[in-house]
């Protein structure tokens, strides 16, 4: 939807002008002065310098420049340098992307439809009001909604105004502990347990199109290995979620609010229409396609472009939604960063990067643990920097990851786990997009800046949690050698 990229225009500061050009003179110094050479060719170092110039577009969005158009930067610096236009567009010709149009097409047909609002009314209705059993309900949208759509938008723009509508019913005082426990419940119920999968949610395709650019990484996140690795990990991270947030926000008001509203409501929406059932029978297909690809073979981008056929072929989709239905700011930034690993590789840059990180983290590796905790921490601290949905730290990181699995034997899936553990970090509103977009569609009945830094702090101390779980799992499973 188009509110995907728009809805989050996260800045660091009111003088992002500033914040760029100071990015800018560092590039213009590395892509000038070569400060790396010898061990960085001259190409590569402009190539350093394009990355810096389009970092410091996505993290500060001076004079309010899209994702993409920033991004673009980054394309036409690289052409003009000389880099072959196969490897500068790799990322627009990658799996990744090409699962990631089609799936969001699917959210785009759920609030089309209604589907998703007739889904979250069915779970809620099942259960009688109180706030463990009103959160348990947003838990089973949150995961249905993930099995339909990798959208973290969509799914927002469905439940955040069905919890704000559930609030106002409970005529529960603005802003107080209980509206704020609801609303961050119903919100991270939509943004955590669908990273569990790989079509979950919007890192799945991200980081996949971003493994795909590195050759030794191609072949290494599947839809069975991406459930492997984090299923566990972020559905106890989800439990970890709702229940300690229940004691950090613990409701200072009742819920008297009768069951009866909930069936009255899903009455309103009347019976299934023609649309809804073509699409819940489609999108129910492919995710079975999905979590079935080890049997029948057949690739999730050609799934979900049959899924986007279908849709089409029953009328749910026309030729008018193509336009509006998704974000193209977000397709082609994604398909932007997704390059990255080719143009690195092409360029010398990932040689170099090798030789640079891979000592750093070096003492790190001496033990799982060491590795983990010591790499989200830094993760955690970078989010107050690295805005643009985690991607420019990614794009530096990625390509170390094989000479990491190679002298230490440390599976490249394990970092997969801590990107996504950190790109949704949201100690503060600006650092995750998606807490944007709930807050835009929440208005004034939005939490405050200190209750969601607390659930936030909550959020951090669970992911240390669940490493302690995940840790000895991932073992368990060979991933550390």
């Amino acid at each position: 939807m188009k509110t995907e990229v728009k809805a989050a225009q996260p800045s660091l500061f009111k003088v992002s002008t500033v914040g760029f050009l100071v990015m800018f003179i560092l590039g213009l110094y590395v892509g000038l002065a070569t400060p790396f050479a010898p061990g960085l060719s001259a190409l590569g170092h402009k190539v350093l310098m394009a990355l810096i110039f389009t970092i410091g577009m996505w993290v500060f969005k001076p004079w309010g420049i899209p994702f993409s158009v920033g991004g673009s930067l980054f394309l036409l610096l690289t052409m003009a340098f000389g880099v072959p236009m196969p490897m500068v567009f790799s990322g627009f010709t990658s799996g990744a992307l090409w699962t990631l149009i089609p799936a969001l097409f699917f959210g785009y047909v759920l609030v089309k439809t209604g589907l998703g609002k007739r889904l979250a009314f069915m779970a809620l209705q099942a259960f009688k009001p109180s706030y463990p059993m009103l959160i348990l309900a947003f838990v089973i949208i949150g995961l249905a909604l993930s099995a339909l759509t990798p959208s973290i938008t969509v799914r927002c723009v469905i439940i955040v105004p069905i919890a704000v509508s559930v609030i106002e019913a409970c005529k529960l005082e603005m802003k107080s502990s209980g509206s704020a426990l609801l609303l961050l419940s119903a919100w991270v119920m939509a943004v955590i347990p669908g990273t569990g999968w790989l079509t979950g949610s919007l890192h799945g395709p991200i980081i996949m199109g971003m493994f795909g650019s590195v050759p030794d990484l191609k072949s290494v996140i599947t839809f069975g290995s991406w459930s492997q690795t984090m299923f566990l990990p972020a559905e106890l991270l989800s439990a970890l979620l709702i229940v300690m947030g229940y004691f950090v926000l613990k409701p200072d008001q009742p819920i008297t609010l009768a069951k009866e509203y909930f069936t009255e409501e899903y009455k309103k929406l009347g019976s299934f229409s023609k649309d809804e059932i073509y699409s819940i029978v489609i999108l129910t297909g492919c995710f079975i396609m999905f979590v079935t690809g080890r049997i029948h073979k057949i690739p999730d981008p050609a799934t979900c472009l049959a899924g986007l056929f279908l849709l089409t072929l029953a009328g749910v989709l026309k030729a008018s939604d193509i336009s509006p239905g998704i974000s193209w700011d977000l397709v082609m930034f994604i398909g932007i960063a997704s390059g990255f690993g080719a143009v690195f590789a092409q360029t010398g840059v990932s040689k170099w990067l090798v030789g640079v990180l891979v000592p750093m983290i070096q003492p790190l590796t001496a033990s799982p643990w060491l590795f983990c905790y010591s790499l989200l921490a830094a993760f955690f601290a970078l989010r107050f920097f690295d805005v643009a949905v985690f991607i420019p730290t990614m794009a530096v990181l990625v390509p170390i990851i094989p000479e990491i699995a190679k002298n230490f034997g440390i599976d490249p899936m394990v970092w997969v786990a801590l990107f996504v553990m950190a790109a949704n970090c949201f100690l503060m509103s600006y650092t995750n997009m998606f807490a944007l977009v709930a807050e835009s569609i929440a208005k004034e009945r939005a939490w405050t800046q200190a209750q969601f830094t607390r659930y936030g702090i909550v959020y951090c101390v669970a992911c240390f949690i669940t490493l302690a779980v995940a840790i000895p799992y991932w073992t368990s499973l060979g991933m550390f050698k």
